[in-house]
């Protein structure tokens, strides 16, 4: 196959991540023709450039396609879309992400190719004005009627689009965002001696978070509820990797609680460094109140730890309350403590729910098995349109 996949930007993320794997497994396992179009990457999040252009296939940087709406570089990215598009011909457009996803399906049928859309997170959610929730809907409505396939991550990401009658769900399929598991499953590097460089003591019980430091990810909840967890397990300590704009403010939330000494910021760190630091916790916790699928809970059940969660989109897909971890109310901060001081107070527990994590998600969040699927609804669309 001859594949374009649009994205607006190549930061350290899910979306992107996923995007990635499915690129280099087109290239690699498939001997497919894949071209990667982008715009520019740079902040605090870090960059996934660098492995793309190591990657052997095509990789192409769209100067106006910004993640900010800008209707002047909106409308130039549309254009630059259509004509890397028609430079390169390819058989299907598969897009990501929001931006990319209108303009991307928007070049594309205008050059009447057959194109697919991963949902990765819904466009319109929690925390926007009304009029940019309802603009986003419309918008994802008008991009709906201008693609062959919806993909999302999840099953909630399907139920959402339904809802807001964006689309029919006999037009979606669903398709777990792909990892590379073995790290997850064997540790790169010994945990206690990952452990001992983040400075934690042998018998101190880590919860850990894997999150930009950045509205909707839920960081604010977390730390306000740590206090009741350290009174009643002293021994805890949180280690929050990632970086962000809300880096300064938490850190002085957390001084004024009086617990900077339970709090670890590992700081923006590469992507293949994520699994080694699940392996030195004993407990992952996401408390974001807006995700599609977040790429963490699987890794962390993976890696045989215990999951804590909102129970927001696609989290009750993977963290199974009495199996694999607790699902809880989203922004609530009396049930986030009690949640993790009982997993901090149980090992057996934590161990159980861990086990039976990995051994229900590890193949289901594979890559290889991803990219399979997804070239399968490739040639279901390909076949329909030449029928």
């Amino acid at each position: 196959m001859r594949v374009a996949h649009i994205i607006t930007r190549m930061i350290i993320g899910g979306a992107q991540q996923n995007t990635l794997y499915t690129v280099e497994d087109q290239y690699r396992d498939y001997q497919d023709e894949v071209i990667l179009m982008t715009g520019p990457t740079d902040g605090p999040e870090g960059t996934l450039i660098p492995r793309a252009e190591q990657g052997g296939f095509d990789l192409q940087i769209l100067p106006h396609l910004t993640r900010s709406i800008s209707p002047l570089n909106d409308w130039r990215a549309y254009q630059e879309l259509i004509t890397a598009l028609r430079d390169y011909q390819p058989d299907l457009v598969h897009t990501h992400s929001s931006k990319a996803g209108i303009l991307g399906r928007a070049a594309a049928w205008k050059l009447k190719l057959p194109t697919v859309h991963t949902i990765h997170g819904a466009a319109f959610h929690f925390g926007q004005s009304p009029v940019n929730y309802h603009a986003y809907i419309a918008a994802e409505k008008w991009a709906a009627r201008r693609c062959d396939r919806l993909i999302s991550v999840c099953d909630a990401m399907t139920d959402q689009y339904v809802a807001a009658g964006i689309t029919a769900r006999d037009r979606c399929d669903t398709v777990y965002s792909g990892m590379e598991v073995e790290p997850f499953l064997t540790p790169p590097r010994p945990p206690e001696d990952v452990r001992r460089e983040l400075g934690i003591q042998p018998g101190q019980i880590v919860i850990g978070k894997v999150a930009r430091l950045f509205h909707l990810k839920g960081h604010k909840y977390l730390i306000e509820a740590a206090k009741q967890v350290v009174d009643a397990q002293p021994e805890v300590r949180f280690l929050l990797i990632g970086d962000g704009i809300l880096r300064a403010e938490f850190a002085a939330r957390i001084a004024e609680l009086g617990l900077s000494d339970h709090f670890i910021f590992a700081g923006l760190v590469p992507p293949e460094r994520v699994p080694e630091l699940i392996h030195a916790m004993d407990i992952v916790v996401h408390t974001s109140v807006w995700e599609g699928l977040a790429r963490v809970l699987p890794q962390g059940l993976i890696a045989g730890k215990p999951v804590v969660s909102y129970d927001v989109d696609g989290a009750r897909e993977v963290v199974i309350p009495g199996e694999t971890g607790y699902l809880l109310p989203p922004e609530s901060i009396e049930p986030l403590a009690q949640a993790l001081i009982e997993l901090a107070a149980d090992p057996e527990k934590r161990q159980r729910f861990g086990e039976t994590g990995r051994d229900r998600f590890t193949d289901q969040f594979r890559h290889q098995t991803m990219t399979r699927r997804l070239r399968e609804i490739y040639q279901r669309v390909l076949d329909e349109r030449q029928s």
